[in-house]
């Protein structure tokens, strides 16, 4: 590489340039840095991935907190899938993340990791390979201008010290020649020493000039080896710097789910199931199923019978003619699903009884049955023979008059499943309630 020398180099400058003694140690501690950044970028990348996942995992458990909140809530019908919609886009938008995550790990991570092991190659006495490569090769295209630059400040230092000691004697004879108390001889010493001086001027000047004509005649030399160790240091770095750019850019590509196909879906389909929310629809299905769309079995006369003698509780979750309190057949539109199942609490609490009476005998949960003489929670109100039963599932009772249990729990059933699947149990403790018959199996 040419190079073009500038006379003012040789020129004592108060400066930081690269030029001067020993100033070559910045560009070799900039492949220090090097392998530090790396290490810094994989810290980078390490926290993002943490802060990915932890972020994946916070929207899975949102989604999971409110699919279940709105389950078990008022809302139904088409908004209610909508609602449910927004939940299974946090569900699969955190597969993504998880998938961002995993790439900034097994990819970028690794990468970086395998380049800075193959770029930086550490010494038994510690240190890496390049950087004392760098550092003697700056050395040794350094130390033969020093040297010479030595000289110099030496020869330099001798002229100016030659010049102080030349106007030192110039002045002391000037003086002695208005002292009329200095003899002859003595005025003769001090021209001497004039004369002396001036001789030695003279020659350190000399010198001076000779050792700064063989540095500038060097300095060419000098600049030339210390551009071609310098290329060498940033070869070295622009492999580095151009790497990062490779990794930053496989970041970009990873972090951007904008991209990513279906990530768009995602918003897509959710859009889709939120435009898809009829409210008319809704209401239609609420009138057939819990408003003047219901069935009634509108009362009857109804001749005496043995079977009256049967607790009104039993007699009202009864089947008429096809018809139940909660569930009722419906044809046509009107045949929409049901959302809560038939160990819903929320279904329970929306049934009414097919008879009305404000007649305190008709409540089941009165202090009388229809006989008038016991409470139908009551243990000696019990028709059935009583079995032992154990829990298969945990059970929380969503209303004063229902039991609560955890899966395994034993306790006695005392009245046989209703039309609703309902049982009516006795735990260890004495408490009574109900029950999903379905959520327990009798012991063998």
């Amino acid at each position: 590489m040419s190079v073009t020398y500038d006379d003012s180099v040789g020129l004592e400058v108060s400066s930081d340039s690269f030029w001067e003694v020993g100033n070559y140690k910045r560009t070799v501690k900039r492949i220090d840095d090097g392998h530090r950044l790396c290490n810094d970028l994989m810290n980078c990348i390490h926290e993002r991935a943490r802060i990915e996942k932890a972020y994946a995992q916070q929207l899975t458990e949102w989604a999971k907190r409110w699919k279940q909140l709105v389950e078990k809530g008022p809302q139904y019908g088409t908004v209610e899938k909508a609602w449910n919609a927004v939940m299974s886009e946090a569900e699969k938008v955190s597969e993504l993340h998880l998938e961002v995550k995993a790439s900034l790990m097994n990819e970028d991570f690794e990468k970086i990791k395998n380049w800075q092991k193959e770029a930086f190659h550490k010494q038994m006495m510690g240190g890496f390979k390049e950087t004392r490569e760098a550092e003697d090769g700056f050395r040794k295209a350094q130390k033969p201008w020093a040297k010479k630059l030595k000289e110099v400040e030496a020869s330099k230092k001798a002229y100016h010290a030659a010049c102080k000691e030349e106007k030192l004697a110039v002045s002391r004879e000037t003086n002695s020649k208005a002292d009329p108390a200095l003899n002859p001889e003595q005025l003769k010493k001090l021209q001497d020493k004039v004369e002396k001086c001036k001789q030695d001027v003279l020659k350190t000047k000399e010198k001076y000039e000779k050792s700064l004509k063989e540095l500038d005649q060097a300095t060419p030399q000098y600049m030339e080896n210390m551009e071609q160790v310098f290329e060498q240091c940033q070869q070295f770095e622009e492999k580095r710097l151009r790497f990062f750019r490779e990794v930053l850019l496989e970041v970009q590509k990873h972090l951007d789910l904008s991209n990513i196909p279906s990530y768009k879906n995602i918003y897509r389909e959710l859009e889709q199931s939120i435009q898809a929310a009829d409210a008319v629809e809704d209401l239609r299905w609420f009138r057939a199923n819990h408003g003047p769309g219901m069935s009634m079995n509108w009362p009857q006369f109804e001749e005496w019978s043995a079977d009256l003698n049967r607790t009104l509780s039993r007699r009202e979750k009864k089947k008429a003619d096809g018809v139940t309190l909660t569930g009722i057949s419906q044809t046509g539109d009107q045949a929409l699903p049901n959302k809560h199942s038939s160990v819903s609490s929320y279904e329970k609490t929306q049934s009414y009884p097919t008879e009305w009476s404000d007649e305190e005998a008709n409540n089941p949960f009165s202090s009388t049955d229809a006989n008038g003489d016991s409470n139908p929670f009551d243990e000696d109100a019990t028709s059935a023979t009583e079995v032992r039963v154990r829990a298969l599932y945990d059970y929380e009772g969503q209303e004063h008059d229902e039991l609560s249990f955890k899966a395994g729990d034993e306790l006695t059933k005392i009245e046989d499943e209703d039309e609703q699947g309902w049982c009516k149990g006795r735990l260890d403790n004495g408490q009574v309630g109900l029950y999903p018959a379905n959520y327990v199996e009798a012991i063998q």
